[in-house]
Order: structure tokens, then C-alpha cells, then sequence
């Protein structure tokens, strides 16, 4: 099995060389190889829930927002630093098949976000998100925000509000009876 994993990781590498560059082992003349996507973009503006079905922090329940979620900061705390998630972004444009292969329009997003107790590092919780279209990364955004201002004051339980943007960020707010 080790073997397997190497030579689908090796191939999956040259997929995102060739993909990315154009280019495989110093042939520029070459036109890019093509690469079938393994995520689709259908569920656009949520990824494709067999690719990233979201994955929680152990760390946050309800008991425990007090001192995690609703401690102003406690995000930066646990973020995964820019040169893990861009790796997985980069793998990501290649597995959801975008056309778009610019890195600065993604954000490497955590479908269930941390500040609703969203797994820091999991690859299940993150996906390249686009900056383009109207319900995109900064619409996502102030969902969360609100979202959480509703846990920690209160208004809804942790519980619902995960299910709540698991299930449809995009209605989370109308959800859970707070927008």
C-alpha cells in the first residue's frame, strides 16, 4: 500500500506542475496535460461535500465557547499558517477542476469556520474558496460573524449553528432565525 500512496502522490504532484505551469520536466512547448477533476463545482458557492464535508475542533463545545470561540482573538491562536494552506489550495484549484488557477483568487476556506469550532488543520474543513460571484469568500465572511455573535450571545446553541452553515451557509442566518 505505501507504494500505491507514493505513486498517487508523485502523480498527483505532476498533475499540479502541469496544471499550474504548463510545463513537465523542462518541456515549454508541451500543452498541459489534462487533468480530471476529482471534486465537482456544482455545489458552488459550498464545495462538494464529498471532497469537504467540514470536520470539528475537539476543543470547542458548548461548554467550552466562553474560553475559546468567544474570546476575542482565539481564531489567530489556532490558524494554520499561510504556507500549510496554500499547498492544500494549490491541490484544491487542481481537485475542484477550476479553469482559474491564480492562487489570489481563493481563499483557502474553512467550511465550517473556525470561529464555529471549525478544525484548524483537517483537509476535510478547507477548500479553495473563489473571491468571484455574489455569494463568495467575503459574503461567506460576515455569515460566520454574525453567525458566532449569535452563539456567544446566546441566540443559538454551537450545535445548530454548525449544522446550520454544514448544511447551507448560505441560509444559516434565515436558519437560525437571526437575519
Amino acid at each position: 500500500m505505501p507504494a500505491v500512496r507514493f505513486l498517487y502522490c508523485s502523480l498527483t504532484a505532476l498533475a499540479a506542475v502541469t496544471v499550474l505551469s504548463g510545463t513537465v520536466a523542462g518541456v515549454a512547448d508541451a500543452a498541459p496535460a489534462a487533468v480530471t477533476a476529482s471534486c465537482s463545482q456544482d455545489y458552488l458557492p459550498l464545495p462538494d461535500p464529498a471532497c469537504t464535508p467540514g470536520a470539528l475542533n475537539p476543543d470547542v463545545t458548548q461548554s467550552t465557547i466562553d474560553s475559546t470561540i468567544c474570546v476575542s482573538g482565539w481564531t489567530a491562536t489556532i490558524r494554520p499558517s499561510t504556507s500549510y494552506t496554500n499547498k492544500l489550495k494549490t491541490q484544491g484549484i487542481i481537485d475542484y477542476g477550476y479553469s482559474d488557477t491564480s492562487l489570489s483568487d481563493y481563499e483557502e476556506d474553512h467550511f465550517l469556520p473556525l470561529e464555529l469550532g471549525g478544525a484548524p488543520k483537517d483537509p476535510k474543513n478547507l477548500w479553495p474558496e473563489p473571491h468571484a460571484g455574489d455569494e463568495n469568500s467575503s459574503s461567506k465572511d460576515s455569515v460566520e460573524n454574525a453567525v458566532k455573535k449569535a452563539v456567544c450571545a446566546g441566540q443559538a446553541t454551537l450545535s445548530a449553528a454548525q449544522d446550520a452553515m454544514l448544511t447551507n451557509w448560505t441560509t444559516a442566518k434565515s436558519v437560525l432565525g437571526i437575519g
